[in-house]
C-alpha cells in the first residue's frame, strides 16, 4: 500500500513540474521577441530539427513565431504562424493559473478536464488534420528546390 503523504508528494511535483513546462513555454518566445526587437520574423530560420532536416515543417513548427505575435498584439499574423498558438498561450495561462490556485488550496479543480481522454484525442486529431492541410498547402506553394532550401541540405 502507498502511503497519502508519498502520492500527495508525487501530485504536488507533477503541478510544480506543469507550472514550470507552461512558465518556460510562455518564456523563451519572450526572450526571442525582446532580443528581435524592430526585426522580423519571416526569414528567420526555424529551430525545428525535423524542418531543419527535412525541409518539411512538423506539427509544432510555427509555435514559437505566433506566440511572439501574440505578445506583440497580433493575433491574425499568430493565426498565420500556427492556428494554435494563441490556444498555447491562453492553455499554458490558464494551467500557471489553476495548478498555483490547487496548491495553495490544496483542492482540485479542474482534473476531468486535464485528464479527459476524449480532449486529448480531440486536440490530437485536430492538430493531425491541421497538419496534413499545412502540408498539402506548403507542398503546393513551394517547389523542391525551396523546401531543400529551408533544410541544412541547401
Amino acid at each position: 500500500m502507498i502511503s497519502t503523504n508519498y502520492t500527495n508528494k508525487i501530485i504536488r511535483n507533477r503541478k510544480i513540474y506543469g507550472i514550470a513546462g507552461a512558465i518556460i513555454t510562455l518564456v523563451v518566445p519572450y526572450i526571442i521577441m525582446v532580443n528581435n526587437v524592430g526585426k522580423s520574423l519571416d526569414n528567420k530560420q526555424s529551430f525545428c530539427p525535423f524542418k531543419m532536416l527535412t525541409g518539411f515543417p512538423c506539427p509544432g513548427c510555427g509555435i514559437t513565431k505566433s506566440l511572439i505575435c501574440v505578445y506583440e498584439g497580433n493575433i491574425y499574423k499568430s493565426l498565420y504562424y500556427h492556428l494554435f498558438g494563441p490556444l498555447t498561450f491562453a492553455f499554458c495561462v490558464a494551467v500557471i493559473a489553476i495548478l498555483s490556485v490547487e496548491l495553495i488550496t490544496k483542492k482540485e479543480y479542474f482534473r476531468n478536464i486535464f485528464y479527459s481522454k476524449k480532449l486529448a484525442y480531440f486536440l490530437g486529431i485536430s492538430l493531425a488534420v491541421y497538419h496534413i492541410i499545412r502540408l498539402v498547402y506548403f507542398v503546393h506553394n513551394n517547389t523542391i528546390d525551396d523546401i531543400l532550401r529551408q533544410s541544412i541540405w541547401k
